[in-house]
């Protein structure tokens, strides 16, 4: 087992790009095993990387024995530290990333990773309506999907999927802005697509989890870090998109109201002051916003 980064040369005999699969896993050791003899069989070239993010179980010791790569992490970091640590220790290629819980189908891996001959990134992209998540989990999702469509002004259909594949030398670029958490996959899209880069979608199955696990996720609890999640894909993709609107329509408000005042009362009001006052506010804080936003995305060699 290894502690350390590790590298690999950029391209396998005969010319052809290096291929590696990312594995994150935290306390999948039911399960690791299955996931990495699948990678195995239908990407027979590729390496194999597990990041065992402070497991405490034998995730890291059945991946071993499993025939793949791991670096350990001494604690728990979140999925985005895993794929980070990922990015970090490969030198080039292309990179997918698959769930460590057998719930992605390792025989669909070669179908995304073929469609980066003429894409930046593939994201696997789950029907939600026959989805075997929860309701709550599945509504939420195509909130994001919806909303991130929106701002990106791109159809994204599923934000959100961990299953994905993409050219390691671009992801690394925007190194400096992946989360730690489970925003990593929401993240990478917007930054791919923000930065003009192409990414495409395919649908893929999600298989049900191995009997006795159950997700790391938590829907209930992490309403907040929704909430916060929602907040970041609009920070982070098109501020303007919904701070201009916003304040505009309460820059008119405040002028409806100031003409009702001064020709009914021949005065002004409070509230009409401060819809006017607000809605400049709300369209200059989105403009700071979208600066920010641009500086974030800048590519870093």
């Amino acid at each position: 087992m290894k502690d350390q980064q590790t590298t690999t040369p950029d391209h396998y005999p005969g010319g052809h790009e290096t291929v590696t699969v990312v594995i994150p896993a935290y306390n999948e050791d039911r399960s690791i095993g299955e996931v990495i003899c699948g990678v195995k069989r239908h990407v027979p070239e590729a390496r194999i990387l597990v990041i065992d993010d402070g497991s405490t179980d034998r995730t890291a010791r059945e991946a071993e024995n499993a025939g793949a790569e791991v670096i350990s992490h001494p604690l728990n970091k979140g999925n985005g530290a895993s794929i980070k640590t990922a990015l970090r220790a490969i030198q080039g290629g292309r990179v997918a990333v698959l769930d460590a819980d057998g719930q992605h189908d390792p025989a669909e891996l070669p179908g995304l990773l073929n469609r980066l001959d003429d894409y930046d990134m593939v994201v696997g992209f789950r029907g939600f309506a026959n989805s075997t998540g929860s309701f709550l989990r599945n509504a939420g999702n195509i909130i994001l999907s919806k909303l991130a469509s929106f701002l990106s002004e791109q159809y994204i259909p599923d934000l959100t999927s961990g299953f994905r594949a993409f050219r390691h030398g671009i992801a690394s670029k925007f190194l400096h802005i992946y989360p730690n958490g489970y925003s990593f996959p929401s993240t990478s899209t917007l930054s791919f697509i923000t930065a003009g880069y192409n990414v495409d979608f395919i649908p893929i199955h999600v298989r049900n989890r191995l009997p006795l696990t159950r997700s790391k996720l938590h829907p209930f609890q992490d309403g907040f870090r929704f909430i916060m999640f929602i907040l970041r894909i609009i920070t982070l993709s098109n501020p303007n998109k919904i701070f201009f609107p916003v304040g505009l329509f309460m820059m008119i408000a405040g002028i409806a109201l100031t003409i009702r005042n001064l020709i009914l009362f021949s005065q002004f009001s409070g509230g009409s002051v401060l819809f006017l006052a607000g809605g400049v506010n709300i369209i200059f804080f989105g403009l700071v916003l979208d600066q920010f936003a641009t500086l974030r995305l800048q590519e870093r060699d």
